[in-house]
């Protein structure tokens, strides 16, 4: 009889911080993280530079930049139809086997305002809008189709083609290092001249098996609500039997079933983990379903909250802002006297990245009550 291992919450911690990049810095170029990241979330333009900065030796944020501007990365709505940044290879792949959970989504938010209408019939109003290859803001298109659909706002309908019906993506300088750039969107396919992956035949899921793949090379081992927490999929049910014979289980305490890539990363769970400040709404929390690997129950919130957090021992234990070009740090828990330095330290480093070298303060508060 097989017994499967059981992982607890510090191997988990640990497998999650080496798969994430937070380990150790990674000398690995700026487009090959994003892509092993399966793309950072990204809603808040500036916060991917921080998780990159976090994860990369010597991260230049104008590397990033020129991504964006040369078309090799995108900035569009996919995993959980929230904005993200993708290499632009994934999100042509990816993008079709999304689009059912896309629209879902936005007509669940706006059933009662899109009641009746065809989505077919929106979204190649959309394209058609779109056609003259003049960039525009949602506000803008949705104005447009209003006047066609006239008993309807128009946030509903730039909403549902922007983020579900046509594959678009932000255009620079959204996005750039230190810009303000508003969201203007094209089609996907216009910017990066190429088309968008069609979907597979039917009983075929090959995009879902890579996504299984992907997910677990840079967030296992995870459990399939993770996977589904994650992308926003229905837990990729065929695609996981498909390539089940690659995987390896395990347990978690909670005798969920873990699946891993065999050769994936799994460090002891006393390797040292180094002090991280992470960005809002970064991946390293959110693409779970059960958190607890690396932050506590009575913390949860803060990852949806848009809270910036710091790692220490590699579980949240802080916040953190920036106040006149001062990073601030605020404990969740008492810090060591070894804790705080640490901390102080990273956050000076943090304090000139964000200033170009100009700063280095940093404060650490006394910890919330």
């Amino acid at each position: 009889m097989t017994v499967t291992p059981v992982l607890g919450a510090r191997a988990l911690n640990r497998a999650t911080l080496a798969r994430q990049l937070l380990l150790d810095r990674a000398d690995v170029p700026v487009q090959d993280a994003v892509a092993h990241l399966c793309g950072l979330q990204a809603q808040e333009p500036q916060e991917p530079f921080v998780g990159l900065w976090s994860r990369l030796q010597g991260f230049d944020p104008d590397e990033l930049s020129t991504l964006l501007v040369d078309r090799q990365v995108v900035r569009t709505h996919l995993m959980r139809r929230t904005v993200h940044l993708l290499a632009a290879d994934d999100a042509l792949a990816w993008r079709s086997r999304h689009g059912a959970m896309l629209r879902q989504r936005v007509w669940g938010v706006y059933r009662r305002d899109l009641d009746g209408i065809d989505p077919a019939e929106l979204g190649a109003a959309g394209e058609s809008a779109f056609a003259d290859g003049t960039p525009r803001t949602m506000g803008e298109l949705g104005r447009e189709l209003a006047e066609r659909w006239q008993d309807v706002a128009p946030r509903p309908l730039g909403e549902a083609v922007i983020g579900a019906l046509v594959p678009v993506v932000q255009l620079p300088p959204r996005g750039l290092w230190r810009s303000a750039g508003g969201a203007r969107y094209v089609p996907m396919a216009a910017w990066l001249g190429r088309d968008v992956d069609p979907p597979a035949p039917d009983g075929a899921d090959p995009v879902g098996e890579a996504l299984v793949r992907r997910y677990l090379a840079a967030f296992g081992p995870a459990a399939t609500a993770d996977l589904r927490a994650w992308c926003g999929l229905a837990g990729l049910p065929g695609a996981v039997a498909s390539v089940r014979d690659e995987l390896v289980t395990f347990r978690d305490e909670r005798g969920r079933e873990l699946l891993d890539l065999p050769d994936a990363p799994r460090p002891d769970p006393d390797t040292p983990a180094p002090v991280r400040f992470l960005p809002a709404f970064d991946n390293a929390i959110l693409g779970y379903d059960d958190r607890s690997r690396i932050i506590d129950p009575d913390h949860r919130l803060l990852s949806v909250a848009g809270e910036r957090v710091v790692l220490v021992d590699g579980r949240v234990a802080a916040t953190w802002v920036v106040d006149a070009g001062t990073v601030v740090v605020t404990p969740l828990r008492h810090f060591s006297r070894a804790d705080r330095a640490a901390v102080a330290e990273e956050g000076g480093r943090l304090a000139a990245f964000l200033s170009d070298g100009e700063r280095s303060g940093v404060r650490v508060a006394a910890a919330s009550p």
